[in-house]
């Protein structure tokens, strides 16, 4: 089953994000941003949708970074969605971009263009302070641009493609909630993020 969700805020739960629907370039779209919390990456900062359970299939959504004028040096426009979130947000999936990022000249920083992370317990920082590097890759996408985002999610396996490109920017073997996670799915903003979405469709397998 194909469904296309009206791009309202009125359809998401947030947890720690002011979502609101505005218009921008004379178009609806969805602006999530993250309010009030304390200041640590890769955290619960979401809105997802309220009537949704989704398990295996395929996520697609448009989305645009900004950073805030009051955003720390360290912000890098993180924006990306979430899956799999459970009722009360304590466990979910995530994959984001990271901007700022590609529109550097330094190769460490253009090797961080996305992420992928499980919340709690598996952040960003987790897995650099191990050197795990399978979770992250560069990717092209920068500040003020909308981006195309495909996740193909079955079991344990998920696969992340940005604007309409044949091959995954960033490919997960085995997500750390297992094959049978399930619960809604929504959009992730971070510190200093101005967020925009629209044009989510999911394809639920089952």
């Amino acid at each position: 089953m194909r469904k296309q969700y009206e791009t309202s805020a009125e359809l998401y739960r947030n947890l720690y994000t002011d979502c609101s629907d505005v218009t921008l370039d004379g178009e609806k779209v969805i602006r999530v941003v993250k309010a009030d919390k304390i200041m640590q990456f890769d955290e619960n900062t979401l809105s997802m949708l309220k009537d949704c359970d989704f398990h295996n299939g395929t996520i697609k959504v448009k989305m645009l970074s900004r950073l805030l004028p009051d955003a720390p040096d360290f912000a890098r426009g993180f924006i990306g969605i979430v899956y799999r979130v459970n009722p009360d947000a304590s466990e979910f999936e995530s994959f984001y971009i990271r901007p700022t990022n590609a529109m550097t000249d330094d190769p460490v920083r253009r090797a961080h263009g996305c992420q992928y992370f499980s919340y709690p317990g598996y952040t960003f920082a987790y897995f650099r302070e191990f050197g795990i590097t399978q979770y992250e890759a560069p990717m092209d996408v920068v500040l003020d641009e909308w981006a195309e985002l495909k996740a193909v999610i079955h079991d344990e396996t998920a696969a992340f493609y940005l604007n309409g490109a044949e091959e995954p920017v960033l490919t997960v073997s085995h997500m750390k909630h297992g094959a049978d996670a399930c619960g809604s799915v929504g959009f992730f903003s971070e510190i200093g993020t101005e967020a925009f979405f629209k044009d989510l469709e999911i394809e639920f397998e089952d």
